[in-house]
């Protein structure tokens, strides 16, 4: 499978427009709480990068998906929470500035661990020669890519404010339209893998969401976070950036493999419906202490 010449063209643009609308919703003050609070932030991200590549790891192997899907699957796994997570974290009443803290942490971490987890799944799954060295340039690579975008949104927000907060939403939907064009002209360029594919995966991706987000969730309350602190943390390692996974799947200068991005299309769909039910419940179950810390 190879990727199309639109791929080619629209998925630099894509990814850059996607990590640049990550760092206009940032500023510094959000890095500078995890010194002031470090408990939840270093259980949340040990939860995000530890458990859930291990997790991951094990479901892959037990649905017995070809070696492109579980390297897929784990490159979901080791992408950093979605930003939509901050959205349904405000809506069920968690802590939505321990979800920005999150985000902003995983995000210029996972530059260092994605490769590493990728690198690692495609030497395991993938036979001999397919499998990637973790090389100085693809890691230059995707710091130049992600990082780059994410420095120059944040620099941006620090000395424009109000420009960065009239351009977040549009940023956002011109994301999300070029996400639409890539994830149509893959699907449509590889239709049939998509549908002898998506029963299986869609399995592991439902099995895997719904740990995800029990692992976010009851991690943190035996760890006698607060209510809110917990469900923050269940939304940021439920919601993945299944954008910035299938971007770099379907990336020519990184994976090339559009088989690769089927896990996280689907999981990013699931999602929405299983982070939406996760927080109704919690909302039902614990809706009066949830009241009372507000």
């Amino acid at each position: 499978m190879t990727a199309d010449p639109l791929l080619t063209l629209f998925l630099p643009i894509a990814l850059g427009i996607i990590m640049l609308g990550l760092g206009l919703s940032l500023t510094l003050a959000d890095f500078a709480r995890v010194v002031k609070f470090p408990k939840p932030v270093l259980i949340g991200l040990s939860c995000q990068l530890l458990l859930l590549p291990l997790v991951c790891f094990f479901l892959a192997k037990a649905f017995g998906l070809a070696p492109a899907l579980a390297v897929g699957l784990m490159l979901l796994a080791a992408s950093p929470g979605g930003t939509t997570a901050n959205l349904y974290s405000h809506l069920a009443h968690g802590d939505v500035a321990l979800n920005i803290t999150l985000t902003a942490v995983n995000s210029v971490i996972a530059v260092l661990t994605m490769p590493l987890i990728v690198n690692l799944s495609l030497a395991y799954f993938m036979e001999g020669d397919q499998a990637l060295p973790l090389q100085f340039t693809k890691v230059v690579q995707v710091f130049v890519i992600v990082l780059g975008p994410v420095a120059i949104g944040i620099w941006i927000r620090s000395r424009f404010p109000g420009f960065a907060e009239r351009m977040e939403k549009p940023v956002k939907i011109i994301s999300a339209l070029f996400l639409l064009i890539i994830i149509i002209l893959a699907v449509v360029k590889d239709w049939q893998t998509f549908v002898d594919y998506a029963p299986l995966v869609g399995g592991a991706a439902l099995a895997f969401n719904l740990i995800s987000l029990a692992v976010g969730y009851w991690v943190p309350r035996l760890c006698k976070l607060s209510l809110r602190q917990s469900i923050a943390i269940g939304m940021e390692i439920g919601i993945h950036n299944g954008t910035l996974a299938i971007a770099l799947a379907l990336s020519p200068m990184l994976l090339n493999n559009p088989t690769m991005s089927i896990p996280a299309a689907i999981y990013s769909i699931i999602m929405f419906f299983t982070a939406g039910a996760f927080g109704w419940w919690v909302n039902f179950a614990h809706g009066q202490e949830l009241k009372r810390s507000e």
